[in-house]
Parts: structure tokens; C-alpha cells; sequence
């Protein structure tokens, strides 16, 4: 691979973008995962290994996984798809594609993965309808947690627009026992005990600030919103950021209370959210005009907004960016940065283009189009 690789799903499969460390001379790579839709890719730094999430109806759910940079890819299999039953039916059809009876170890009883990740030498997957699933060898096997699972909450849980989905699987990086997970539109959970017991952590510690509760979304009776989109760990401990259905949240211990931070942004609703490597004070977003409106960015002018003082005040940054009849829009997943110095920050769009910023978000290049839609984008974290 090259020195940067952005790691890329999309409604057809995934796709790897190689670039040099100045973040130029992109070289794209795929459809991988045999055109599965794949919602969200991951590397491992410690291993190399990438792992990729998805599925739906027709294929099932299950996790791809390759070990020598994208050349080869295996599947663990999790559940059977409308596929299976026309294969099992269908002799003709069933050699067509190659098709081999087999029995995925959950059945029917979810419809895909959302979301990986890895950490500690266990591998995490999110599906639908939320469960969390884990691997400790390398995928082989994969068990639910099920202290998340049969949570007293459960019954209370309800599915947004994209149904019951969990997206987000934030790990701490020093404390394996610690993990962060975010629901739509069940809210954010924590564990400090490696999955035994989890807290719901949605409590909003500014709630006399919060003046936009006009949406179903929206904060009310002390708590964010339940569905949060997507969620991120900053550096050096337990500064947690969110983009939330209905505003963007701040929390500085480890999600047990969460600070309004969506004053001086455009609109209270978005999909993704990146903080700094190194800074926990620096965060982007990329706000939409609103889940009724089109979302797409405000007057069809595209921009990464960026606070440095923690969300406290916003900038938008645009040199490079579609100024005039942009209607794409930028999924929960589609927004990740990189360890590099300045660090570099990347989106997709369900319009099959990939941004890269090499300076922090201030300026940014089109590092790919004509992509289909794509729903994760990520940058192995080597250290």
C-alpha cells in the first residue's frame, strides 16, 4: 500500500485510495469484498489488517477481512441472506454464483454490519438491529456482549430512519476494558468493565442553555437526543465529541454529562464528527441544512466547519470545496482524519467523492470521484 491509504465502503463494495505523505498522485484501488455494500472499513494498525463490515437483505451480514493490503479478501459469514434461500432452491442458480450450503452462526437474526472495530486484539462489530459482537481470534468466531444486549434498556430502544442500527465503536487506546458505543436512536452506552455491564450515558449538563427543542429529535427531559449519528474519543482521556440527529455535543467525562456545543454552526443537524490526534481542543463537522430540507450543505455551499477551542466557536472551511449547487451528502462514517504532522482530514459524499485536506481542514483537493455512494471512510492510525 501506499503511505497514506484511505480506506473507503460504498454501496458496491470497498475501495482502497493510495497517496504519498504529501496527500497527492491518488491511485484508487477495487470494488473489494465481492460488491457487497460495505458500511464502514478499518485497519489495524498493530497488524495490517483490514477488516470491512456490511450486508443487507440480499447477501446477509458478515465481515470481510484482508491481510496483505487489499490483494486477497475472506469472509466470516454471520447470517443468510435472501441469496441463500434462492440458492438453496435453485440448483442452476446456486452453481452460478457458486453458491455452497453453509450455516452462519446467527441465523436470520440480523441484516448487516455497520460498523468495526479492532482494539487490543479483539475484533468488534455493530449490526442491525444493534447488537455488539466480538472476535478474539481474528474473526474466526464471533460472540454477542451480552451485558449491551440484554441492557434493562432494551424494550425503551427505538430505531431511527435507517432502523435500529449501532454505528459507532469507540475504544480507549490505553484502557482495553473501557469502550464507548453510539445507537441510533438508542443513545450512547459505556462499559469500564470489557463488556460486562454498560452504562447509558445522555445525560446534558447545559440543559437550561438548549433554546432548540422544537424537533422530536432534540434534547429534552435533561438528556441529548437518542440518536446520535456518530462519535468520536479525543487524545489524553475522556473528552468524547458527538454529532448528534439535533446538535453537536461536548463531553469532558467520558459521556457521563455532555455540554450543547451546536452555537455558531450553521444547523443543528449533521452525520460526521472528527477530532485531532494530538489536540483534544480541535474538532471539524460538516453541517447539513436539516433532515426535512434535503440535507445537504447550507445554500448548496459546501463546508468542513472547525472549531479549535473545543466547540466554543466555529469556522467554516472551504478553499476547494463546491461553492455553487452542491447537494451531496456526507453519512455518519464518511469523515476521518489521520496521525500525520499537520494532520490530514478526509470526507466522502454519497455523490462518490472523496476530499482530503492535507493541512487541518483548511484547504482541501478531490482525491477521487465517480465512486458509488460511499458510506465510511477511514485511515489506519499508525502510530
Amino acid at each position: 500500500m501506499g503511505d497514506i491509504t484511505i480506506l473507503v465502503g460504498t454501496t458496491k463494495g470497498a475501495f482502497l485510495i493510495e497517496c504519498g505523505e504529501d496527500r497527492s498522485a491518488f491511485k484508487v484501488r477495487g470494488p473489494f469484498c465481492g460488491g457487497w455494500p460495505i458500511n464502514h472499513v478499518v485497519g489495524d494498525a498493530e497488524t495490517g489488517t483490514i477488516w470491512a463490515g456490511g450486508g443487507g437483505d440480499w447477501f446477509g451480514a458478515g465481515v470481510w477481512r484482508s491481510d496483505d493490503g487489499g490483494d486477497t479478501w475472506t469472509l466470516s459469514k454471520m447470517t443468510k441472506g435472501q441469496m441463500d434461500d434462492w440458492a438453496a432452491n435453485d440448483p442452476d442458480f446456486a452453481q452460478m454464483i457458486g453458491w455452497e450450503p453453509t450455516e452462519p452462526p446467527f441465523g436470520d437474526e440480523f441484516s448487516q454490519v455497520w460498523s468495526v472495530g479492532c482494539a487490543h486484539g479483539t475484533v468488534y462489530a455493530g449490526t442491525k438491529p444493534a447488537n455488539l459482537l466480538a472476535s478474539a481470534d481474528n474473526g474466526a468466531t464471533w460472540a454477542r456482549v451480552d451485558g449491551l444486549t440484554d441492557h434493562p434498556s432494551r424494550p425503551d430502544w427505538h430505531g431511527g430512519a435507517a432502523g435500529l442500527v449501532l454505528h459507532t465503536i469507540v475504544s480507549d487506546p490505553t484502557d482495553p476494558a473501557k469502550m464507548w458505543i453510539g445507537i441510533s436512536a438508542a443513545g450512547v452506552f459505556a462499559t469500564e468493565d470489557g463488556g460486562k455491564t454498560w452504562d447509558r450515558r445522555n445525560r446534558l449538563s447545559n440543559a437550561e442553555a438548549c433554546q432548540h427543542h422544537d424537533h422530536p429529535a432534540a434534547p429534552r427531559d435533561g438528556e441529548t437526543g437518542h440518536c446520535v449519528h456518530n462519535m468520536v474519543q479525543a487524545p489524553g482521556g475522556d473528552v468524547l465529541y458527538q454529532q448528534n440527529h439535533h446538535g453537536v455535543y461536548r463531553s469532558s467525562d467520558g459521556g457521563r454529562s455532555w455540554d450543547d456545543v451546536t452555537e455558531g454552526l450553521p444547523s443543528t443537524f449533521g452525520f460526521p464528527i472528527a477530532v485531532h490526534p494530538r489536540d483534544p481542543q480541535t474538532v471539524w463537522t460538516l453541517p447539513l441544512n436539516g433532515d426535512t430540507q434535503g440535507r445537504f450543505p447550507p445554500d448548496a455551499k459546501a463546508a468542513v466547519w472547525k472549531s479549535s477551542d473545543g466547540g466554543q466557536s466555529w469556522a467554516a472551511k472551504r478553499d476547494g470545496l463546491p461553492q455553487e449547487a452542491c447537494f451531496f451528502t456526507v453519512l455518519r462514517q464518511a469523515m476521518a482524519n489521520d496521525r500525520a504532522e499537520p494532520a490530514g482530514v478526509y470526507f466522502g459524499t454519497n455523490t462518490g467523492s472523496v476530499f482530503v485536506s492535507p493541512d487541518e481542514g483548511e484547504t482541501w483537493i478531490e482525491a477521487a470521484r465517480h465512486l458509488p455512494t460511499v458510506l465510511s471512510v477511514e485511515v489506519p492510525q499508525r502510530h
